[in-house]
């Protein structure tokens, strides 16, 4: 949880005063934006990005028509251990499924045009020379993942 907040707390000193975030943050920013230039290419409106329901972070919300996705963005460079879509663990499936039935409660369901929410996950994976591909998992976690 310290962490967390260290974490947060350096992501909005950098964004207030233009210093650059570390190399491992810069790279996971880059891939939300990729992953945010995707979804509007398949005319989704982005909602929130880094929204915090409580404890927990949602990277990316995104709408279109009545369908609001929540995105997990995970990155991975050539040398991690495991791949982008490993990473997400059994605890990381768990808080997604909190965030997003706390998202409903708190803002979707006042929403009177969404319907539907769907969790999906990025995964964005850099070669050696840094260019990054994008792997885009629709509905990657629902409820009897809990």
């Amino acid at each position: 949880m310290k962490a967390l907040a260290l974490l947060d707390r350096n992501r909005r000193k950098a964004s207030r005063t233009g210093e650059a975030l570390p190399a491992p943050h810069a790279r996971g920013r880059e891939a939300e934006d990729l992953a945010v230039t995707d979804l509007e290419a398949q005319g989704f409106r982005l909602l929130w990005r880094n929204v915090r329901i409580g404890a927990l972070e949602v990277d990316i919300v995104a709408k279109k028509d009545d369908l609001v996705v929540i995105v997990e963005v995970r990155a991975r460079g050539t040398g991690a251990l495991e791949g982008p879509l490993a990473s997400i663990s059994r605890t990381k499936r768990r808080a997604l499924l909190a965030a997003s039935r706390g998202l409903w409660r708190g803002r979707l369901a006042k929403m009177p045009d969404v319907a539907r929410v769907r969790i999906d996950v990025a995964a964005v994976t850099y070669d050696a020379a840094g260019t990054p591909t994008l792997t885009w998992v629709r509905g990657a976690l629902t409820e009897d993942d809990a």
